[in-house]
Formats: C-alpha cells, sequence, structure tokens
C-alpha cells in the first residue's frame, strides 16, 4: 500500500475514528486503526466491538493495499508534522513508513485478516433528525447518564419516538433530564438505549451547519451518518425505569427564578463544598425570597436572591452540583422550579412549554 494525502485531513480523520479504538487489550488488532485503499482514496476504520467509527478520505493512491497501525502512536506522529502532504506506505511484510522532507517514521503494521467486521443492519428502520436538534438534545441529557449504576442499560440514553415527537431520557440514582423536540417523523412509536460513550462520540461529530442526521436502527445495533463518518453501536439491553410514574404533576410549591442569578448564587454558596468536604445546600423559600446556605467543616455560607412563590413557602436539601448542571442546561433566560414537599422529587422546567424537565432527589437535613 501507498498512499499521498494531506496531512491534517489525515490528521483529524485518524483522531476521530481513535475514540473507537480499545486501549490497554490483550488484542494489539484493536488498539490499531485499519487504513484500506478505495476508488478515491483512503478509508479508517476504528471498533473496540463496542462502538465503530469510520470515515474515508481523499488521497493519491500509488499502490493499492491495507493495514492496521497502531492508533495512539499513528495520531502522535501525525499531529507533529509540519508539512501537508505525507507519504506513508508499506511492504509485503507490513512494515510502514510514514515520510515527508527529512522526516521519516519507520511502524510496524498488523495484518487486517483478522480484523472484526463492523456489525451491518439489515432492514432497519430510518429516521432522519435535525443535526442542531440531536446535538443539543444529547448536550442537555448525557450529564444524568449513571455511571456506577449495576443495572449498565442506565449507563445510556433512551431514546423515545413517535410521530411528530423525539423524546431523550438520561437516569441516575439522584436525577432524571428529559428533552422533548418535535420532529418530522410518521413511522412506527420506538424506544431503544443508545450507550452514553457512543452518544458523547456523536455530539462532537456533528457540526454546527449539520442539516441532518441519518440514523438506522437494527434490532441490536443502531447506525449513525454525520459529517462523513460512520459511527454503529451496539443497543443497551434491559429494562429501563419507569421514570413517568416518580414525576410528580400536582405540586404546593412553584417559583420563578432568573436562571442566572440562580446559577450565581448557588456557585457562591458551593465554593465551601469541595470533594472532601461534602453537604448538601439548604434552599429556604419564603415570601418571595430565596436563602441559599451550606455548611461544611471549611465554614459556612450564604446568600439570597428575589424569587416569585406561588403556593407554600418551603426549605428542602438538594446537592449542588445537581441543580448547577439543570439549571445551566436549560439555557433559559427564568425557569420554574415546581415541588410537593421537602422530601418529594424537585422538577425544573421552562417557563412555558414541555422543551425539558430536570428532575432531582432532594436529600434530607439534619
Amino acid at each position: 500500500m501507498k498512499i499521498i494525502c494531506n496531512t491534517s485531513i489525515l490528521a483529524e480523520a485518524a483522531m476521530n475514528v481513535q475514540k473507537a479504538v480499545m486501549t490497554k487489550t490483550a488484542m494489539p488488532i484493536l488498539e490499531g486503526i485499519l487504513f484500506s485503499t478505495t476508488e478515491n482514496g483512503v478509508k479508517l476504520t476504528g471498533y473496540d466491538l463496542e462502538i465503530g467509527i469510520e470515515t474515508s478520505i481523499e488521497a493519491d493512491v500509488i499502490e493499492e493495499g491495507s493495514v492496521i497501525i497502531n492508533a495512539k502512536t499513528f495520531c502522535d506522529i501525525i499531529r507533529h508534522i509540519p508539512y501537508d502532504k505525507i507519504i506513508f506506505e508499506t511492504d509485503e511484510k507490513l512494515q510502514c513508513k510514514i515520510y515527508c522532507g527529512d522526516i521519516e517514521y519507520f511502524m510496524t503494521g498488523i495484518s487486517p485478516k483478522d480484523y472484526p467486521e463492523l456489525p451491518v443492519i439489515i432492514n432497519g428502520k430510518n429516521i432522519d433528525i435535525s443535526g442542531k436538534i440531536l446535538k443539543d438534545m444529547i448536550k442537555k441529557t448525557i450529564f444524568s447518564v449513571a455511571v456506577n449504576d449495576v443495572r449498565v442499560i442506565h449507563k445510556g440514553i433512551k431514546f423515545e419516538i413517535k410521530p411528530g415527537e423525539l423524546r431523550l431520557v438520561a437516569i441516575d440514582s439522584h436525577r432524571i433530564a428529559i428533552r422533548k423536540e418535535f420532529i418530522n417523523y410518521n413511522g412506527e412509536e420506538l424506544s431503544f438505549v443508545v450507550p452514553a460513550k457512543t452518544m458523547g462520540e456523536i455530539m462532537k461529530l456533528i457540526a454546527d451547519d449539520e442539516n441532518f442526521v441519518k440514523v438506522g436502527l437494527g434490532r441490536r445495533h443502531i447506525l449513525f451518518q454525520i459529517n462523513g463518518y460512520t459511527i454503529i453501536s451496539r443497543l443497551l439491553e434491559g429494562e429501563f425505569m419507569k421514570y413517568e410514574s416518580i414525576i410528580p404533576h400536582d405540586f404546593n410549591t412553584v417559583i420563578r427564578s432568573k436562571t442566572k442569578d440562580l446559577i450565581s448564587s448557588v456557585e457562591r454558596v458551593s465554593l465551601i463544598i469541595t470533594d472532601r468536604f461534602k453537604a448538601p445546600l439548604k434552599l429556604e423559600f419564603k415570601e418571595n425570597e430565596l436563602r441559599v446556605s451550606t455548611a461544611t467543616a471549611l465554614g459556612t455560607a450564604n446568600d439570597k436572591l428575589e424569587v416569585s412563590i406561588d403556593g407554600n413557602d418551603i426549605e428542602i436539601g438538594i446537592q449542588s452540583r445537581y441543580v448547577l448542571d439543570a439549571l445551566r442546561a436549560s439555557e433559559e433566560d427564568e425557569i420554574l422550579i415546581n415541588m410537593v414537599n421537602p422530601l418529594s422529587p424537585v422538577c425544573i422546567v421552562p417557563t412555558s412549554g414541555e422543551s425539558f424537565l430536570y428532575l432531582i432527589l432532594p436529600v434530607r437535613l439534619s
């Protein structure tokens, strides 16, 4: 194999594909990127048996072929080459040479004959989703995905699709994030869970001017076509929490607050909360005023701001990080905080519409 290609284009493609490559595995073949020549260039593939990323770039193909190269080393090399063009070639023993100008590297390649094939989706469901909408929805739910939950299915984001509507749901043991948008879809209702790692890579690959992301849904795998990349991932299996039953609907207290002011207040009080010195926030809603306070071994902090309160005065305990994650994700000028009592879930929602809902479980105040 011998190709000549643009260095920066190859570097960008390799670094994106590297996200689907295993690290520190007993199978060196899975630590590499598969390079295969095509009619107009070269195809790069990374696959860790859970997520695969594939893309093709233009190149001058002098000699056809394929080889697997260690992904980390190759990406480190290509990032430090100062020339616009590089030459990449291999011999019959899979010894690889990467060179340009006075620079040359030699690497030992791996035969691609044992490289696992990426899954293929046959007779799947096809969906087109606005790239801008999908990126925003992932961004505003992925922070709530469970990290340590023994139920693997909660380590992903649930898609719920029905005619005219797309809903993304993420859950951990303390909170729920729900994001909803109207989409142009008229097919059957669909429900599936995509691993958070896959969703994170998809969010990064969606360009700001991306019109649509093409989605192909199979029984056990899902495929996304984004900005010249194909991402295929396994779906998570299991029973996702029936979260609808947890969401309260009749509230005794409804607070309206300016989002930036509330974020600033929580941030100020949270300065004395650290990984070593942990404590919940105490939120006291009374007479159209919110008092935010906490106490740790480092000291105490207090702040207050004006809010609008409809209903009963209330005092609750809550983890500051969960509040800040929800408020920052809302990106609204004002939000509503709906509560039933000090021990019931706190619901943060927009002042109009149902585009998002962030539910946070309170904590008991000692």
